[in-house]
């Protein structure tokens, strides 16, 4: 009981928080992340796949739908997130002790232990395997 409530708060608290980066980029377009894109040779288009990993994604993350999924999209996104803005943040520490990644890194690491550990009893998971 106590693991599947602090998988459902891991759940819940990385897929609210990354919502909130996804729906900065509905409001506000994903123009920045087409130029990055662009700049190391890839297609513009490829840029509308944050909309799966900062709003689908979480989305099924919060609710508990295919939740192993749902992490290994995250961790995705978050691993092409450091390779196309934050590369250069690899070897820096910010002003207050920080890893120059630790965010982006942090969120890659929930997704993958959300995939790992699976949702839990508290999800739509646990109801279509009954």
């Amino acid at each position: 009981m106590k693991e599947d409530l602090g998988k459902l708060i891991l759940r819940v608290g990385i897929g609210s928080t990354m919502l909130f980066h996804g729906i900065s980029k509905a409001m506000h377009g994903v123009g920045f992340i087409e130029s990055m894109l662009v700049k190391h040779g890839l297609p513009a288009f490829l840029a509308y796949g944050v909309y799966v990993g900062e709003i689908v994604a979480p989305i099924m993350l919060i609710v508990g739908f295919k939740t192993r999924i749902a992490g290994v999209i995250i961790a995705f996104n978050m691993l092409v997130a450091m390779l196309l803005v934050h590369t250069k943040d690899i070897f820096t520490v910010t002003e207050q002790g920080a890893w120059g990644i630790e965010l982006p890194m942090l969120y890659l690491i929930s997704g993958l232990t959300i995939a790992l550990v699976g949702a839990g009893r508290y999800s739509m998971d646990s109801k279509t395997r009954r």
